[in-house]
């Protein structure tokens, strides 16, 4: 039975191969339609992203160790029809030694322009799915009303003791996939 996790709960993972699923609903009326973006950041012990291509998104929709692989951008939210909106699969075996954590954020393209943000949207959550048997583990439901945020990062897996976890986040940010970039990005690429 899947755990329904709460902001700040923490699991172990205790699998290799899952993957994270992100999903939405746009509320009716809002003049334009909804683009989310899922995207994730693999950063290593200095909190700092590994390089460009480590940064996994609709424009980038595998990451070089090859350990995640974006299943492509869903523009309107109507792909879905109440599974997930965007997924990414994540296989931890494959992880680049120097990833501590990845971070799995939202954000609203072109949210200026639509005059959009979070609280225009329901039913918001991040899963995590065990690819063996399509089983969910666990998932967190976004319910804070987030009414001027327009990026939020929704949850994180990281290593501790060689082990890894997943932990709700529940973070709004008035921001776009640019700002998670230049926060994360250390000006460095590791290879």
């Amino acid at each position: 039975m899947a755990i329904n996790l709460q902001k700040g709960q923490k699991i172990d993972i205790g699998l290799s191969r899952i993957s994270v699923g992100l999903g939405w609903d746009p509320n009716e009326g809002t003049g334009h339609e909804f683009d989310l973006d899922a995207s994730a950041i693999m950063i290593n012990s200095d909190r700092k992203l590994l390089g460009e291509n480590y940064f996994v998104f609709y424009n980038n929709l595998n990451s070089p160790d090859g350990a995640l692989e974006h299943t492509g951008d869903d523009p309107t939210g109507g792909n879905s029809d109440g599974d997930d909106d965007e997924a990414i699969k994540v296989d931890l075996s494959k992880i680049d030694p120097n990833v501590q954590e990845i971070l799995f954020v939202v954000t609203i393209e072109d949210f200026e322009r639509r005059k959009q943000n979070f609280g225009q949207v329901r039913n918001s959550y991040i899963r995590i799915v065990d690819d063996a048997n399509g089983e969910e583990i666990a998932k967190y439901e976004l319910d804070e009303d987030f009414s001027v945020e327009t990026g939020v990062e929704f949850g994180r897996l990281y290593k501790r003791n060689n082990q890894w976890r997943f932990e709700a986040s529940g973070i709004g940010y008035r921001a776009d996939l640019g700002f998670f970039l230049e926060k994360y990005f250390s000006g460095e690429i590791i290879k």
